[in-house]
């Protein structure tokens, strides 16, 4: 085998292991339950902000902590840690999408999330149509 042959050989190799490793990493939408079933996996769980709870984020004590309540799709209720300074929205968002993992303890330990807010778009449409 010629020298470049063997170069094309191992190139093909790495890419092919680190596709399928970039797919043993990637993270699934789940719900709580499934998310709990497997702590330590990381997830994408959609829900809602379960507005009887408190939002505690104190930056004075730790900025790059916000707690609060969510409620998944299927109505189960869980504390929510999330890795990051208070979103602004989080009392006006529609739906959460968390990403991060759940623990033994019964608390999911997000490092990201997404927002789902009421669009103001949907405020222009609704004074337009009144024209």
């Amino acid at each position: 085998m010629r020298r470049s042959h063997i170069i094309a050989l191992v190139i093909i190799a790495v890419a092919i292991a680190a596709l399928i490793g970039s797919l043993n990493d990637s993270s699934s939408y789940a719900d709580l339950n499934e998310a709990f079933d497997q702590p330590g996996r990381e997830f994408h769980v959609v829900g809602t902000l379960d507005r009887s709870q408190p939002i505690v984020y104190e930056p004075s004590i730790n900025p790059s902590l916000t707690t609060f309540s969510m409620v998944d799709l299927n109505g189960r209720k869980c504390k929510v840690n999330l890795a990051m300074a208070k979103p602004n929205d989080l009392e006006r968002s529609e739906r959460l999408v968390l990403i991060g993992e759940a623990d033994a303890n019964g608390e999911f330990h997000a490092k990201d999330m997404l927002l789902k807010c009421p669009s103001k778009y949907n405020e222009e449409n609704q004074v337009t149509a009144g024209l």
